[in-house]
């Protein structure tokens, strides 16, 4: 299983209204491409930001391939919707990680 982790940097001023739109909108949307098993959203604690909050999500996903097709077929679309709502309010990167162990029961 590999984890798709969504680091965001987000502007204070959007913060509350991107953080709504993140639960009710986006993730709703990446989630129901069926690419995805789960997700956590994470605030982080203690970073030196201070004009705004970092984030991150992550979703679990079988394998690369689902990854691809995610990329592939979705995630532009999906992406093209943040920017369009919070453009220049947001810094985004995203990485890939192989799960290697957990205690989670899946």
């Amino acid at each position: 299983m590999l984890l798709y982790n969504v680091t965001v940097t987000i502007e204070l001023s959007v913060h509350e209204d991107w953080l709504n739109w993140m639960r009710n909108s986006h993730i709703p949307d990446v989630m129901s491409t069926g690419m995805f098993l789960s997700y956590r959203l994470n605030k982080m604690l203690g970073h030196e930001h201070e004009d705004a909050e970092v984030y991150t999500v992550q979703y679990l996903v079988k394998d690369m391939a689902h990854l691809i097709q995610y990329n592939d077929t979705y995630a532009l679309d999906l992406q093209a919707k943040v920017k369009a709502r919070y453009d220049g309010k947001y810094v985004v990167f995203r990485t890939v990680m192989e799960v290697v162990d957990h205690n989670e029961h899946l």
